[in-house]
């Protein structure tokens, strides 16, 4: 009896060694993968941001010939067709959606193509000619915002260690918006209306980044493009109301044949492909690490406005800077944390009954 037990006992521990092997082999190729996926949520993230960056100068040429709303029909017009042609080549048997599954791109989709479009580039305008570099500015407080989304609506409390960054960042923004005058906050709030548009802009943007979350069986081009459709349709009702009450004046041919090399930067460069990479890169790394990737806008911006002469104050640059290095530092942590947490997972449960086999005689 004991051979026998010596026996399968050496046999269980064979059994045990060739099952640990295999898990890790397993999960380097896991990790592999994930390497190769992060990768390229990376690069899809960056190429949304760079693309980005650029359309603020360009947004500042067009204004002058155009209103906000306008263009922004008619850009998205244009990328909403090419995000359509895409579509139908990759998913021509798509199931229709149902009706909650449509409300929710509606409602994303406007936030997104209306709200986003309409509040950040009419900030921009009000901030006449330094808008360009504020309102690239106010795109670091995305993943700040990001942030508070998350804690606000899905309940997910921050550790100490996030509230003291989000502060830290916040801190950047105010830096940012006053040119260290904090005391201009309460002696005159209304200087800072177009900040505030732009602001909220930003977090119209936020709202669609983490819908895709919502519509989790939607492609990033299915979702691309259902919700450029129906927040396209929402920015043309407004623009036709307010155009049809003369709030905004009727462009005229001239003006918009003017706008035609900014419209091909904008609804080609920053609307195709700028938006496509972006919620492709976030079906990757997850919105909250996505958002992260808004810093990269400012820096865009800043060098195309030093290329064109226009640098920002240096406090304005003090500002973005916190603003990114608390993001980074953050980023930072919350990856070490669940790092940590991995590590404590355990191995597949041993096949070995080496304990209870030893006590055979």
């Amino acid at each position: 009896m004991e051979i026998i037990a010596n026996a399968i006992v050496l046999k269980n521990k064979k059994l045990e060694y060739q099952s640990r092997k295999i898990y890790s082999c397993g999960k380097e190729r896991s990790k592999c993968m994930t390497n190769k996926n992060f990768e390229k949520g990376i690069a899809f993230c960056l190429l949304a941001t760079m693309s980005w960056g650029g359309m603020f100068p360009v947004m500042t040429s067009a204004l002058q010939h155009i209103d906000t709303y306008t263009f922004t029909c008619m850009r998205y017009a244009i990328a909403g067709a090419l995000f359509y042609l895409v579509l139908c080549r990759q998913e021509p048997n798509r199931i229709p959606l149902d009706t909650a599954s449509l409300l929710k791109a509606w409602f994303f989709g406007t936030c997104g193509f209306a709200g986003y479009q309409f509040l950040v580039f009419e900030g921009q305008r009000l901030a006449g000619a330094e808008g360009a570099l504020t309102a690239s500015i106010m795109m670091a407080t995305m993943p700040l915002q990001a942030f508070l989304f998350n804690w606000i609506v899905r309940r997910k409390t921050p550790k100490l260690f996030v509230l003291f960054f989000i502060l830290l960042s916040f801190s950047g923004v105010l830096l940012v918006i006053t040119r260290g005058d904090f005391a201009s906050l309460v002696k005159h709030p209304q200087d800072f209306g177009p900040q505030i548009l732009i602001i909220l802009g930003a977090l119209c943007w936020v709202i669609y980044t983490a819908g895709a979350s919502y519509l989790p069986d939607l492609s990033p081009v299915r979702y691309t493009t259902i919700t450029t459709a129906l927040g396209l349709g929402s920015a043309v009702v407004i623009t036709a109301g307010l155009l049809g009450s003369s709030v905004v004046p009727v462009p005229s041919g001239i003006e918009v044949i003017h706008t035609i090399p900014h419209l091909i930067y904008m609804s080609l460069v920053a609307g195709f492909i700028g938006v496509l990479a972006w919620n492709i890169g976030n079906k990757i790394l997850t919105p909250l690490n996505g958002t992260l990737f808004m810093d990269v806008v400012p820096i865009t911006a800043f060098t195309v406005s030093a290329i064109t002469g226009k640098v920002p104050h240096p406090v304005q640059i003090g500002g973005a800077a916190i603003t990114i290095f608390s993001l980074i530092c953050n980023n930072y942590f919350i990856r070490r944390e669940n790092l940590r947490k991995a590590s404590t997972e355990n191995l597949p449960v041993s096949i070995s009954t080496t304990t209870n086999m030893s006590k055979v005689n």
